[in-house]
């Protein structure tokens, strides 16, 4: 017999990888799918159509056969980090860098050739899959983005945990587990080390009784499997550290009081911080990359994980029944990865300011880097210099241009003390004793402009806070000297701007004089695209500014030409419809700019969007 049986109605069949049948009478479900050889056995153990198969993770000899799952009719259910990297995986290869390349994650062990699937499995929750109730669990580890899954078979519970363990406490590639290139993170180049740790660690809390790795025997002392494998891993990992590592305390104590009813996680990349309501709920600022180990190498969606460690420690040591709101201080991702998974999970509201709100739902349509790969669904919109009520607490909202035009501050009274939460606006590293000057922490993409830091310094002084949360820094009690410092750095910051730059022709800190909404846009051969052109006039008078878009051959624009009269160092919006001829054969970003000339002075195209025809 080709299928060994490892419980009642459970089965092992051994190709490129492990392949786990779970039997419903003549019905199965299928754990990873190797080769695919195993639908030609079946029938030796009575089962004659396979419902659904799920994916541990995207390695080639996990999937390498799930052609042939699609072919049949079988529902394929994936990772959702790693989705990309099976059906969308012809585009990995055709955009994955191999020049100069330090990404040396093992994202190209991947299938050949994309398969199309039925969806991704829901992580932390526990879903139907043809005749079984199997919960999903993130496992990072010897992928990014592996899970495993558990499964109450006849009183037993079982744990398929694909290659993060392997036998009686080894794994069964290390070289898996170096996400990226040695550097200046604690972790780098063992940031799968340390995922593995912990990822077995969480998968003991939930006591099962056997493993059943991808690779390897089974595992039926899951704790003594464990604590060897810890060990040696641990000891790997402090060989290339300056300090030994500590995985319990970030398990259980991912949050420090700042204030009794104010903490920080110190597991997360940016900081997360939970204001405590007495009524058991919870508000988070920003939620990016809870339980990092480090972020590994590239940029494509399978490198970039969140997830949800830090929240059970909210309910086990402080309280908290409910997470009710998470806020951003701003868009970037490592601030709001977590916010999606939230609201699955944990049903978690999400309110923005409003001038952030469209960046989070519609992400694809602004030029700016650090933009998170899915839209955010925002719930509430929150006007600026407004004061927000939840439960006890109220909460202003305020813009904070500066480290990114799309950010903000909230200030609110925890404990007595008054608050200001600044996202990544500054470092917040600065003491009187030694005299270090703070970092003002601007990047021009990211649309910084000249008197950003003077306005955040005058908002805070009106403010008075006594204590500052920031992005990635400790928590700062702030003093007056410490204001006054922000202001001078602020002005001098805008001062030498003023000196470097143009005194005649002002396009501000950004250098650029027009830019198109959306920035990225897909259509059908036929088809429109509406865009909108903002241009700013950048002489110290009123002036016409003259428009016209650029498109590639056989595509048309509508107006051909605009002249609008814009005042002294103002912007104007002006609509253009960019119509895709019937023909068009498809493409992916094709280019479109805008011609811009204001008071005469030609200035060349001087913005792009981006348009895929499909």
């Amino acid at each position: 017999m080709h299928c060994h049986p490892i419980a009642a109605d459970a089965f092992r069949y051994e190709d490129t990888c492990h392949v786990y049948v779970l039997r419903h009478g003549r019905e199965a479900v299928l754990i990873d799918f190797g080769s695919g050889d195993v639908l030609d056995h079946l029938g030796e153990i009575g089962v004659y159509r396979v419902t659904d198969v799920l994916v541990t993770h995207h390695h080639r000899d996990q999937v390498q056969g799930l052609a042939r799952a699609a072919e049949a009719g079988i529902r394929i259910w994936v990772p959702p980090v790693e989705r990309e990297l099976i059906d969308a995986v012809d585009e990995h290869w055709r955009t994955r860098a191999f020049d100069n390349d330090y990404d040396v994650r093992q994202d190209r062990y991947s299938l050949l050739r994309q398969v199309p699937v039925t969806g991704t499995v829901a992580e932390y929750r526990t879903a139907r899959y043809g005749a079984f109730d199997v919960r999903t669990l993130p496992l990072p580890g010897h992928t990014v983005g592996s899970v495993g899954y558990l499964v109450e078979l006849d009183g037993s519970r079982l744990a398929f945990t694909g290659d993060l363990i392997h036998g009686e406490g080894r794994v069964w590639s290390l070289a898996a587990t170096q996400w990226a290139y040695s550097g200046f993170h604690e972790n780098a180049g063992m940031e799968g080390v340390a995922a593995t740790v912990l990822s077995c660690a969480q998968l003991l809390d939930l006591e099962p009784d056997v493993l059943h790795p991808s690779h390897g025997a089974a595992v039926s002392d899951p704790p003594a499997a464990v604590a060897r494998l810890r060990t040696h891993l641990q000891e790997l990992l402090d060989s290339r550290r300056r300090t030994p590592w500590n995985p319990d305390r970030l398990l259980q104590e991912p949050w420090t009081q700042v204030t009794p009813h104010l903490l920080r996680n110190v597991t997360s990349m940016a900081n997360s911080y939970a204001l405590l309501s007495d009524s058991g709920s919870a508000l988070l600022f920003d939620f990016g990359y809870d339980l990092t180990t480090g972020l590994p190498g590239g940029h494509d969606r399978s490198s970039r994980r969140p997830l949800l460690a830090s929240i059970d420690a909210l309910r086990r040591h402080h309280g908290v029944d409910r997470v009710e709101v998470a806020l951003p201080t701003h868009y970037h991702d490592d601030h709001v990865a977590g916010f999606n998974l939230l609201r699955e999970v944990h049903g978690t509201q999400v309110w923005s300011p409003d001038h952030i709100a469209d960046i989070l739902t519609a992400p694809t349509s602004h030029d700016l880097p650090c933009l998170w790969y899915d839209p955010v669904p925002v719930d509430r919109v929150l006007p600026a210099r407004t004061t927000l009520t939840w439960h006890e607490y109220e909460i202003g909202v305020h813009h904070l241009p500066g480290h990114t035009l799309y950010a903000a501050a909230y200030s609110f009274v925890a404990d007595g003390r008054r608050v200001i939460a600044t996202g990544d606006q500054q470092n917040t590293k600065w003491s009187p004793e030694t005299g270090e000057p703070e970092v003002l922490n601007y990047q021009y993409r990211n649309r910084f402009r000249i008197d950003d830091f003077v306005r955040s310094a005058e908002l805070y002084r009106s403010l008075a806070p006594e204590m500052m949360i920031s992005g990635h820094w400790p928590p700062l009690v702030v003093t007056n000297a410490y204001l006054d410092m922000l202001l001078a750095q602020g002005t001098r910051l805008a001062e030498l701007h003023r000196a470097v730059l143009p005194r005649g022709v002002d396009f501000g800190a950004e250098g650029f004089g027009a830019r198109i909404t959306p920035y990225r846009s897909a259509a059908r051969p036929g088809g429109t695209v509406r865009m909108s052109v903002e241009v700013r006039n950048p002489f110290p008078r009123p002036e016409q500014a003259v428009l016209s878009l650029v498109a590639p051959p056989g595509w048309s624009a509508e107006p051909p030409v605009v002249k609008t009269e814009i005042g002294a160092g103002q912007a104007a919006d002006v609509e253009f419809v960019v119509r895709i001829p019937a023909g068009a054969t498809p493409v992916v970003r094709e280019r479109v700019a805008v011609e811009t000339t204001v008071g005469g002075m030609a200035f060349g195209q001087q913005a792009e969007a981006l348009v895929s025809v499909r």
